[in-house]
């Protein structure tokens, strides 16, 4: 509603073509704001499944938001710092094996399943921090992913490497998409396919999870250099 009212927002999209309601999809994402999440339900609801979210089981228990998303059948996932894991070892896995569970029940029906790799929203703050590579994203992690393309098996028709940015909201999305001040919301979707390099024990081999983190760190470059070049294209002419 918020973005129907603001009537000088506009779209910049490319590469929702061939997309199926009908089809499993993996959508991969880079993460700035909670904008992101709105971004993607309004964009891609008419054109694939209804959008499944790994969210943090501490939402679980937020007031409303909580019982909508339990509601909605999005999975929660326990997620434990290494800290954490040296005095508590016992539960090492643990949080994959939700992963697991959670993927399971999608089998059932076509589904399109949600991962900001990040694991964070992105700010230079917490890439300085993480000593991240990347002028706009944090280091990705490839775990989450190479598992759910693991528990799903050959279910996954595609992946969507999907990438958004706000020119000229860069600071605060999402206050300025409560506020109406969104001016220009840029979305690429670029649709990968599922090859069988891309299955793989990722916890016990050793080659696969080589493998599999280079390929996802040569796409988070080539995302980089696009949000780079996206920020200069869209971007507003200084006055």
């Amino acid at each position: 509603m918020l973005m129907r009212l603001n009537v000088g927002l506009k779209w910049e999209v490319d590469g929702l073509e061939d997309l199926s309601k009908d089809n499993w999809y993996l959508v991969i994402s880079n993460h700035k704001s909670w904008t992101d999440i709105v971004v993607l339900c309004v964009l891609l609801r008419n054109y694939i499944p209804m959008n499944k979210y790994f969210l943090k089981q501490q939402l679980a228990w937020v007031p409303f938001v909580g019982f909508a998303c339990w509601a909605l059948d999005m999975p929660f996932m326990k997620r434990y710092s290494r800290s954490y894991l040296l005095k508590h070892p016992e539960l090492r896995g643990k949080d994959i094996e939700t992963t697991r569970r959670s993927c399971e029940k999608f089998r059932l029906r076509p589904t399109t399943i949600v991962n900001f790799v990040e694991g964070s929203r992105s700010t230079e703050e917490k890439r300085v921090r993480t000593h991240s590579p990347y002028r706009n994203l944090l280091p990705p992690k490839a775990a989450g992913i190479a598992f759910t393309l693991s528990a799903l098996g050959n279910q996954f028709d595609r992946v969507l490497n999907i990438t958004l940015v706000y020119p000229d909201n860069n600071h605060s999305p999402f206050l300025d998409l409560l506020c109406g001040r969104m001016k220009k919301i840029v979305v690429r979707v670029e649709t990968l396919p599922i090859t069988a390099e891309m299955h793989g024990d990722y916890f016990n081999d050793k080659v696969f999870k080589r493998h599999f983190q280079l390929w996802l760190n040569n796409l988070w470059q080539q995302k980089d250099r696009l949000i780079d070049h996206l920020k200069k294209v869209y971007a507003a002419p200084h006055k």
